[in-house]
């Protein structure tokens, strides 16, 4: 496949399971959409019409839990995140999200599922080129002791992330990854979402993580890890923080060239730093071309150094 090109999904496949808040079940079908479409979810299931929301930052209406897509009427999907770190992740530019219920499947907590369904519907390149989000110049938000920052970066898409929980199996951890299908499916995809055995009580009775189970969760209480089968990376909650990045920052709406530094971050540290990033015009463009290598020769006025060949740059204006 060019890499220069866009893509798509060749064909349908869907996942079912349930949701981890609303823990009622939902299934969910990926499928092939148009150039330029991004990602597109589409609300089924409805009393009257289907509709339809871009997954974009200005799409976002909640980060408190989970991050919520929705529009004027209201929330349309919750969760969105892990399906869209596994598109984002797996090199993935269009696709069709249908989903009949008001979340996205948790699955098994992680984005293997999704992984496993976008090899299923196959990948296929579209006619035209690829454009990226490029990072021109340092950006950051901060939300108490949390920060997320971005800057520029010449080897593609990178994610750093740094955690530190009081929980002494968690504690501090950190993971950094040059974003590729390859490294996005081996090191990332599996790592599962986690949380504590005393917040459980005080969010079900929010009415939140009413499907959350030992099937789908990493439990923590006080001092063990309380899943019988173990980890399946030692640092997995910092893997997953990197996929829960992948997929808040998939909603720039293109692929990012630069970097992305999380601390004690989480999904409305994310969305606060995409927002700062796409609020100031100087501090990106979109420019076209291959998947970017690393390189030394410095983007020229006007003109952006991508994959070895000049692109045309573009000012947010026009993009």
């Amino acid at each position: 496949m060019k890499l220069n090109r866009q893509t798509t999904l060749r064909s349908q496949a869907t996942v079912t399971g349930v949701g981890v808040h609303s823990g009622l079940p939902v299934n969910l079908t990926i499928g092939p959409a148009p150039v330029d479409a991004g990602f597109i979810f589409v609300r089924t299931g409805l009393e009257g019409a289907d509709r339809e929301v871009l997954a974009t930052a200005e799409s976002v209406i909640a980060t408190d839990f989970a991050t919520v897509l929705g529009d004027a009427e209201g929330p349309l999907v919750a969760t969105a995140e892990h399906i869209l770190a596994a598109l984002r992740g797996m090199g993935v530019d269009n696709a069709t999200i249908e989903v009949d219920g008001s979340e996205v499947p948790i699955m098994d907590g992680s984005a293997a599922a999704f992984v496993a369904a976008i090899d299923q519907a196959g990948v296929v390149a579209q006619p035209a080129v690829r454009r990226f989000l490029q990072v021109l110049k340092p950006v950051t938000a901060t939300i108490g002791d949390s920060v997320g920052a971005f800057r520029p970066f010449a080897g593609g898409f990178r994610v750093e992330v740094d955690i530190d929980f009081a929980n002494p199996v968690i504690g501090k951890q950190s993971y950094a990854l040059d974003v590729s299908p390859e490294r996005f499916r081996r090191e990332i995809s599996r790592a599962r979402t986690f949380g504590f055995l005393n917040d459980f009580a005080r969010l079900s009775s929010a009415g939140f993580a009413l499907g959350s189970s030992f099937e789908n969760t990493v439990v923590f209480d006080g001092e063990r890890l309380l899943n019988s089968e173990g980890l399946r990376h030692d640092d997995e909650c910092a893997r997953h923080k990197v996929l829960d990045v992948i997929g808040d920052l998939a909603l720039a709406g293109l692929p990012l060239l630069g970097a992305f530094r999380s601390v004690r971050g989480g999904h409305k540290l994310n969305h606060a730093a995409l927002t700062a990033l796409l609020a100031d015009r100087t501090a990106w463009r979109v420019v076209e071309g291959d998947a970017p290598r690393r390189s030394r020769v410095p983007a020229e006025a006007g003109r952006a150094i991508v994959g070895g060949m000049v692109a045309p740059a573009y000012s947010p204006d026009v993009s």
